[in-house]
This record gives C-alpha cells, structure tokens and sequence, in this order.
C-alpha cells in the first residue's frame, strides 16, 4: 500500500491519509485491479483493509489522524460478518475505528441499492466515516447523495483541473460545495496539481483537498506535505477557459 495525505489547507495540517493499492513489483493501482476478478474480489477487498491498517498503525503519527480506505461494495456479501476482518486488524494494531474512512467509487456499478446503503449503515453504526469517490465523474452522483447518507464526498479530478481558468468548472464545484452545506456533507477535493487550484477551492470553502500539489503517494511510508502558499491568499482567476 502506498499512501498519499489529505490536508487541511486552512488549519495547515494533515487531515489524514489515503491508501492506494501497489503491485509487489511497484505496478501501480491500475494493473492490480485489473488483476481483480469476481472469483477474488472478497479476498482481495479483505487483503486491502488489513495491509492498510497494519501499515497505518505503525507508521501514522498519534495525532488522531485518519486513513481512508477504498472498498468493494461488490465484494462484501454481508456487511456485519464481512466488517469481521477489518475489527479484528484494527483491535490487534489499536488503531482506533473512528479513525477509518471507507471510500466507495460513484464508477462502480451498483448492483444492489439497498445492499449498499446496508453496508454504509453498518459502517457508520460501528463507528467508521463514509464517502462518495470520485464524485462528478459517474452517471449517478446526485442520486447517490440522495440515496445514501455518507459523511464525505471526493470531488473528481476532472472538475479540479484547471479550475482557475473555467469558468464552468468553478461554477460546477461551487454548486456541489452548497449541496454538501446544506446535506451536512464535507466535500473533499481531489487531484490537485497547482496552487491556483487549491486557492480557488478554498475560496469555494473546500478546505480538505489532496493531489500531486501536496505530495505523491509513498509505499509503506508517509510523504513529505508540501503546504505551499497562504490558502487565505486572494486566487487569481480567470474567465477564458
């Protein structure tokens, strides 16, 4: 697993961090998940949560920071016996569970509505944070804000890129930050790769964020952030896409 930060731009700090899925040969996460079959999906979702945690209790500072972990709605057949693995990993590692974030992808289809709102339920009943990933680049974003009740949401690198010089872009992300206000959602930003991106974010008032602009994800270790310019800095913008 290699992980990569989320910070807090306005507070100046580290939020927690993000584990990314690593070939044993350093593929990266692509060529593993096409690795991944409906024979294997179980086991290899299971492998993931226990690896992150291991690697997150021993390397994370003890400062109440959290690690978000990807899952497979499609892997979990029951979410009470399915969560077993990830309590026991967390109980042998004291790594607190109201430190975990599970993020499922608004890309991957969902096959059972009610099964999946079932597996968030369980999660936030044992005490675990939720979120939407890759927020904006689906088919079914605002259905599932209605349908499920998460407590983040991963806005898609697509609608960050360049965000300083669209003017559509901005309104777009604009919009999705009211929406999360008025839902009592945090909206997170992805994919960040300039600081005119993260200062037009955090005018919008999307203070966590996360991308290449901050650090690249390290295996099995934490990565240097770099917080770059005052956030509270006017962003400069323009209205030519």
């Amino acid at each position: 697993m290699a992980f990569q930060p989320i910070v807090d731009v306005a507070n100046r700090c580290v939020w927690g961090y993000e584990a990314l899925v690593r070939g044993v040969n350093g593929e990266g996460a692509h060529a593993v998940l096409d690795r991944v079959t409906a024979e294997n999906r179980y086991r290899f979702d299971q492998a993931c949560r226990v690896k992150a945690i291991e690697l997150a209790a021993m390397l994370f500072p003890d400062d109440g920071s959290r690690l978000s972990i990807n899952f497979m709605p499609n892997a979990v057949y029951d979410p009470a016996a399915c969560i077993r693995t990830t309590l026991l990993a967390a109980s042998r590692t004291g790594f607190a569970l109201d430190r975990i974030m599970f993020e499922f992808t608004e890309n991957e289809p969902m096959l059972d509505t009610a099964h999946v709102q079932g597996i968030v339920a369980e999660y936030h009943r044992r005490g675990f944070l939720t979120a939407i990933d890759d927020f904006g680049a689906g088919h079914s974003g605002l259905r599932l804000l209605a349908d499920f009740k998460v407590d983040l949401i991963k806005i898609d690198m697509d609608l960050v890129r360049d965000i300083d010089r669209d003017p559509a872009r901005r309104t777009i992300v604009a919009g999705i930050a009211q929406i999360g206000r008025g839902l009592g959602v945090t909206v997170l930003a992805e994919g960040i790769e300039t600081q005119a991106e993260s200062a037009v974010l955090a005018a919008a008032g999307i203070s966590l964020q996360q991308g290449y602009h901050f650090a690249r994800p390290v295996v099995a270790a934490l990565p240097q952030v770099r917080f770059g310019a005052d956030p509270q800095a006017e962003p400069a913008v323009s209205d030519v896409a």
